[in-house]
Formats: structure tokens, sequence, C-alpha cells
């Protein structure tokens, strides 16, 4: 695979992990500004629907991935098995016990979960499967 696709992927999955990240900080503001929430519930709701955005659009678009999409999304299910219980105990310590901002946080935890995502779903995920769709 050339260098110019990875690029270009690379490229694709930042803009749409850009719309996710869009997608998440709105919810998460809505809901902690307008919602009786605590802290964490907005945070998870907020990154269940960036995950749906992010994952629907890469598949198709990045990754170009005739991958059976049950196996695929558990798959990335499984990701955020362990990455949504750690980020989510890392929000609360940081912001409900540290007392740190909880934007700031919020985005410390979206830049590692977009690198780390990223690494993920094209080394595992999407590996065998990319440019496997009907162009």
């Amino acid at each position: 695979m050339s260098n110019k696709k990875e690029i270009l992927r690379a490229v694709k999955f930042t803009l749409f992990s850009i719309s996710a990240g869009i997608i998440q900080i709105l919810t998460f503001t809505l809901l902690n500004e307008f919602a009786d929430f605590p802290f964490w519930p907005c945070y998870l709701i907020a990154l269940i629907l960036s995950v749906v955005w992010n994952f629907t659009l890469n598949r198709k678009y990045t990754f170009h991935s005739a991958n059976n999409v049950p196996i695929a999304m558990l798959k990335t299910l499984a990701f955020y098995a362990v990455f949504t219980p750690l980020s989510t105990l890392l929000e609360y310590y940081l912001a409900d016990k540290m007392g740190y901002n909880e934007y700031l946080v919020t985005a410390l935890n979206m830049i590692l979960n977009f690198v780390l995502e990223y690494l993920y779903q094209r080394f595992y995920v999407f590996k065998d499967s990319i440019e496997t769709d009907k162009k």
C-alpha cells in the first residue's frame, strides 16, 4: 500500500474524528449545562454518540471496508469496553475529584481516544478488509 494512500486515510480519519469530536463536545455541553446529570453520564452519553458516528463514517469512507459490520462493531466495542471505563474514571478523577476543568479533561481524553482508536481500527478492526468495498 502506498504512502499517499496511508496519508489520505489518516487525513480522512482525522477529519471524521473532528466531526465526531464536535458531536461529542456539543452533546457533552448540552448535557453538562442543561441536564441535571453528574459529570460522568454527560461524558459517557457524548462518547457513545461520537463512537457510532465515527465508526460508521470511517468504515465506509476511510477504510472502504466491506467487512462484516456486526463483527467490526463488536471489535470496536471491545476497544471501548476497555477505553470507556478507564477514560470515565480518569474524567471523574481529574474533573470531579481534582477539580480540573471538565472541558480540558474531556479534550485530553478525546485526543487520547483519537490516537488509540486510529491505531486499533487501522491495524485490527479493518486490517484485512481495507478497500474491499465495491466502488
